[in-house]
């Protein structure tokens, strides 16, 4: 970036059998056009191989996107499993249906720095992916 700032990093994923990736792809353009680098994995995707993925890209933010209602199953495995590769570094971020406010706080205390929902406006979720991947642990690149 011309700022002097790194650029930021996402991996995009769809875990599990979800096969809506509409807004993951609509997501994934508004992130690029706001200068971000984004890694999609496509759909149907097993929390190992974005996790691999993840790794291997050394992303700032692993973002998944669950329509299907698997949420409190995927999350709090995607999250343990980052932890297990010596990647909690990394930062979770969850979208789409979410439907109880509660399992929304309760992905936040598994260990998702965020939780957006479906309805919320494509530039404030833009803007808050890039404040969570500022936050993270500063560290050097090579040239």
């Amino acid at each position: 970036m011309s700022d002097g700032q790194r650029i930021i990093r996402v991996l995009l994923g769809k875990a599990g059998l979800d096969g809506h990736d509409r807004g993951v792809k609509i997501l994934a353009q508004a992130l690029k056009d706001a200068g971000v680098e984004v890694i999609y994995t496509g759909l149907h995707r097993s929390v190992a191989e974005i996790v691999a993925t993840a790794v291997q890209e050394d992303v700032d933010v692993v973002g998944v996107s669950i329509l299907s209602g698997a949420h409190m199953s995927i999350v709090p495995e995607l999250i343990s499993a980052l932890r297990t590769q010596g990647a909690a570094d990394k930062k979770v971020v969850v979208g789409g249906f979410i439907p109880e406010e509660d399992e929304r706080q309760r992905l936040k205390e598994l260990g998702a720095a965020e939780v957006f929902d479906q309805d919320m406006p494509l530039a404030e979720t833009v803007a808050a992916v890039r404040s969570i991947a500022r936050s993270r642990e500063a560290r050097s690149w090579p040239a």
